[in-house]
């Protein structure tokens, strides 16, 4: 049966999940992170993507972003896979694949999930043992949105207006947020959604969703006939 194409629409958030090829390492160390945090960061001015939160683990990565474009993610992930293993292989002697297959995504409904996969992604450090607090691993997007470091890479989202008034109550508010954790059935939901590839959130925002895509969004949907000319749909 052939893979049924990525869910990607404009304006909608979208998490992704890239993998090393049998989990193994896709950075050596610091170098290798500032040049994919590097890559990262002109691909999406490039390709018209906003990232929103991140984290680079030794072995994997997670980004949220949101497209200007239809074809802005599959343009930036193509352009950000092929210059990085390039790089690695040529720095460090070796040769073949280094990302597990394709990158997994989908996209997630804004209102119910963007906050909670911010911290999702940016608490990965601490559930998997690599510090005590998001704060204190320096490869995420964490101190930029918590207010405590510039990081030009992030894009906030405009969600995070809904936080407080000013700057100071908006990221006190994200850093409680962030403490407070993620319960384990959204955990669960992020994950399975984004390996799946079908789209997270109410039944409400996938219908919508299905109305701009000629692509299934959940399983048992069907989408609108191959050919139709899916229009850009703002938040």
């Amino acid at each position: 049966m052939a893979r049924q194409p990525r869910l990607t629409v404009a304006a909608y958030p979208h998490h992704i999940i890239q993998r090393g090829n049998n989990r193994q390492l896709i950075v050596l160390d610091d170098a290798d992170r500032q040049f994919l945090l590097a890559l990262w960061q002109a691909q999406a001015q490039a390709c018209q993507v906003a990232v929103h939160a991140y984290v680079l683990m030794s072995n994997h990565f997670h980004l949220l972003v949101t497209p200007d474009t239809a074809d802005g993610v599959p343009r930036m992930m193509q352009a950000v896979g092929r210059s990085y293993v390039r790089y690695f292989n040529n720095r460090h002697g070796r040769s073949g694949t280094l990302w597990e297959g394709r990158y997994r995504s989908t996209l997630i409904e804004t209102e119910r999930y963007l906050l909670a996969c911010m911290a999702y992604i940016e608490l990965n450090p601490v559930r998997a043992g690599l510090a005590e607090a998001a704060a204190d691993y320096p490869w995420s997007s964490h101190r930029h949105n918590a207010g405590m470091s510039v990081d030009k890479l992030v894009t906030p989202h405009a969600l995070l207006w809904s936080l407080g008034n000013t700057p100071f109550a908006r990221e006190a508010a994200y850093r409680e947020l962030v403490l407070a954790g993620v319960a384990p059935s959204q955990q669960q939901a992020l994950t399975s959604a984004t390996l799946s590839g079908w789209a997270l959130g109410s039944e409400t925002f996938k219908r919508g969703l299905q109305e701009n895509t000629s692509r299934r969004v959940a399983p048992g949907q069907r989408g609108r006939p191959p050919g139709h000319s899916a229009s850009r749909v703002k938040e």
